[in-house]
């Protein structure tokens, strides 16, 4: 017999039990498991006040934010419209069905009152039980960065002020000024020394192109002009991660303007590692961008192994004339700091570049003009010259230590695995476009994203290296919920 529904079914009932309504295997009821939020009501409580109305609870607001992000819901209007409709959604806040929504703006107001560090305390928190649990090998990382799409057209774009324009320059000129005099400070390089340092080749401003220097946007004047793949330039943000080789687990974040250079980043992110995850670092893996000559030799110092892509390694020796020979058929005598060139000529240290930090070799004047070798040499009037970083041989080793097979294997896991987290982030959690304007809030929608997605990985391990412990904690966890609620409907009058 075919049944037939009934319209006079109640709409409504007092006992609907949100708990059981939620299945066990829920995502949501997954990550509510590891998700630990003790920390964000002491954390704020210094930015609200003692008199007038009540706020929602941070906790509440914070869980908001990270439902955001985990569904990619398209805007805070839309999540405030969805959470009523959503049975999974209300237990994961905590309210029932009678319960009234806050207004969107709680979610604005807290960002701009909480400010940055109670995220970034909600992003190392998940890092270190990631730690805790086993998840992240800590030794061996993989950094990068992908561009993301500031909350701005291209036509609010406008050119400066000449008096702006000025005042960007000097502030420019006078940053890289205070970097030299420091380097000098340091190590004053002299003539009598070639082992000697000179200023930093750092740049504070990375590949800040001209673009910059002359226009900004009136949307959001944070966000740089940045070309990318052949396309028109548009202003952008930079988002560096650090994952880590084991379980794919993000342990460092740093949200930068678009047109900041990549490698020029890759010391600090290597610090902020090891100090969320107190581990000491044994390799790092990067693509060319990373694979400068700083880098290598900083990551020497440091005793870290840089299985990095070299920068300019394709194009090495490719402007050189042909028939002239490579600097590798120059000998050098490291007793006397000299060169020998093919026609056993002595080659003098000259001068210290003050950035590149190489030392020029010459022969005496005059020796390569009656040389019988230099059509084979050079086409120079004034002679032959080599070039010699200040630390050839930290360099020299950690080239050797590139072009390793275990480096080479590890490069072409970086395409996957690093490569993967950003895809992951891009296609599930809306990373690749800024839902707000500012530095400091883009820096917010990073470190969130990236919670987010160590949570899923928190989960997804747990679940792996311990199926029977994970469902018997889910089981535990119901029966907690289900004597709480029990209880405080007892209390509660109907």
């Amino acid at each position: 017999m075919m049944g037939e529904g009934d319209r006079q079914a109640p709409m409504w009932s007092y006992r609907v039990n949100l708990d059981k309504r939620v299945r066990s295997d829920h995502p949501l009821r997954r990550i509510n498991e590891v998700l630990d939020l003790s920390f964000v009501r002491g954390q704020v409580a210094h930015t609200y006040g003692r008199r007038g109305n009540k706020s929602v609870p941070p906790e509440i607001i914070l869980r908001m934010m990270l439902l955001l992000f985990l569904d990619d819901i398209k805007s805070e209007r839309e999540l405030m419209r969805i959470i009523p409709e959503r049975l999974d959604y209300l237990w994961f806040l905590g309210y029932g069905l009678d319960n009234e929504i806050p207004d969107h703006s709680v979610l604005s107001k807290a960002r701009k009152r909480w400010g940055k560090e109670v995220f970034l305390s909600l992003f190392s928190r998940a890092v270190h039980q990631c730690v805790e649990a086993g998840s992240v090998g800590g030794s061996k990382i993989h950094v990068d960065a992908s561009l993301v799409d500031a909350d701005a057209s291209l036509k609010s774009v406008k050119p400066l002020e000449p008096e702006v324009i000025r005042a960007i320059e000097q502030t420019a000129r006078e940053q890289v000024h205070k970097l030299d005099e420091q380097d000098k400070e340091e190590d004053d390089p002299s003539p009598s020394d070639p082992g000697a340092g000179g200023p930093s080749t750092q740049s504070p401003s990375g590949r800040f192109y001209k673009a910059n220097r002359q226009f900004r946007s009136t949307s959001d004047p944070d966000a740089t002009l940045v070309r990318q793949g052949g396309l028109k330039s548009r202003p952008r943000y930079k988002s560096h991660r650090v994952v880590d080789d084991a379980h794919e687990i993000i342990t460092a974040v740093e949200t930068t303007t678009g047109a900041i250079d990549e490698g020029a980043r890759l010391l600090a992110l290597i610090e902020a590692h090891e100090d969320i995850t107190d581990q000491a670092i044994g390799t790092v893996i990067a693509d060319s961008r990373y694979g400068s000559v700083a880098n290598l030799i900083e990551c020497q110092k440091s005793g870290i192994r840089p299985h990095l892509k070299l920068l300019g390694e394709s194009t090495r020796g490719k402007g050189r004339s042909p028939g002239i020979y490579g600097e590798e058929r120059f000998t050098y005598d490291p007793l006397s700091n000299t060169y020998r060139c093919p026609a056993n000529q002595l080659m003098q240290p000259r001068r210290l570049h003050p950035h590149r930090l190489s030392w020029e070799y010459v022969t005496a004047k005059g020796t390569c003009l009656v040389c019988q070798l230099r059509a084979f040499c050079t086409r120079s009037r004034s002679g032959r010259t080599i070039h010699r970083h200040r630390d050839q041989e930290l360099l020299d080793r950690a080239r050797k230590i590139a072009h390793s097979k275990a480096a080479k294997d590890d490069l072409k896991r970086r395409q996957h695995l690093s490569e993967r987290s950003f895809a992951d982030a891009a296609n599930c959690h809306g990373f690749k476009r800024a839902r707000w304007r500012g530095l400091w809030k883009q820096t917010i929608q990073d470190l969130l994203i990236a919670t987010v997605q160590n949570l899923r990985k928190l989960v997804r391990y747990f679940c792996q290296t311990s199926p029977e412990l994970a469902h018997h904690c889910t089981k535990l966890l119901q029966q907690l919920d289900g004597l709480f609620l029990e209880s405080l409907s007892a209390l509660l009058p109907i």
